[in-house]
């Protein structure tokens, strides 16, 4: 009997850390992307999310691009939108419950409700309309709010020693 219970505190404790450490779902925006541009995945801009809701910043990136390049959707998902915002065309996807990934300037012939596969041709890019040069915005909220589209896309970037 008291090896019994001198073997059930680690036990226990064995258990708590594998639950702690072990996946809690496999949700689409969980899986990394593909770059929607295709591969090297180039930055131009990088994300800046300001201090505060309604200050200047940059809720995404730009990779560069050029009129007229095909845009692929990075991960599977539901177009929620495509239209045009102000005077820039946006196609948003909808790829869980909590995760929005927007892109502009990108016409788009699909329409709200269509589903798309990764890798799947989204629409094209429309102009130089987000930035001189020409380029792709992505921006990604996560229920609601902005967060790095980095952290999706892949390859992962890595910090390298000095």
């Amino acid at each position: 009997m008291r090896i019994l219970r001198t073997l059930t505190l680690p036990l226990a404790l064995l258990v708590v850390a594998v639950t702690a450490v072990a996946p809690r779902s496999h949700a689409a925006s969980e899986r990394l992307w593909s770059p929607p541009l295709g591969h090297p995945l180039r930055i131009s801009a990088p994300y800046s999310l300001p201090n505060g809701p309604y200050r200047a910043g940059h809720r995404g990136i730009d990779l560069p691009a050029t009129s007229g390049d095909p845009v692929r959707a990075p991960t599977s998902g539901t177009i929620s939108f495509a239209g045009t915002v102000v005077d820039r065309p946006v196609i948003s996807i909808r790829v869980d419950e909590r995760t929005v990934l927007s892109m502009e300037p990108v016409t788009s012939a699909l329409a709200a409700g269509d589903i798309v596969a990764p890798g799947g041709i989204v629409g094209e890019i429309d102009s130089d309309a987000h930035c001189a040069g020409g380029c792709l915005h992505l921006g990604v909220r996560v229920d609601g709010d902005y967060v790095n589209p980095l952290r999706f896309l892949r390859p992962r970037p890595v910090l390298l020693p000095w």
